[in-house]
């Protein structure tokens, strides 16, 4: 499965407001999606409980993974640009 190593870019980390866009923006490919820390268990990307037990911070690496690369590809640059949106295909 491809993947993807980023850096988290958002100033508060993967907490409740990053998450929510992250979960919105994983829903809206319509792609199912795995987010992990570094060398961490994956979880699905689209849950915001989830991404809440990640506990990831701004500056840690995570690894996204899904099968189409695109989608992959769109939701990297949200999570290490740290945007308010998915950018657009």
């Amino acid at each position: 499965m491809p993947e993807r190593r980023v850096t988290v870019g958002w100033a508060e980390g993967l907490h409740a407001r990053a998450a929510t866009v992250l979960v919105k923006a994983v829903k809206s490919t319509g792609v199912p999606m795995t987010i992990a820390k570094e060398g961490g268990t994956p979880v699905n990307a689209g849950s915001m409980l989830g991404l809440l037990a990640l506990g990831s911070e701004r500056g840690d690496t995570v690894v996204l993974a899904a099968e189409d690369d695109a989608a992959l590809d769109r939701v990297a640059k949200l999570v290490q640009e740290g945007l308010d949106e998915l950018p657009p295909a």
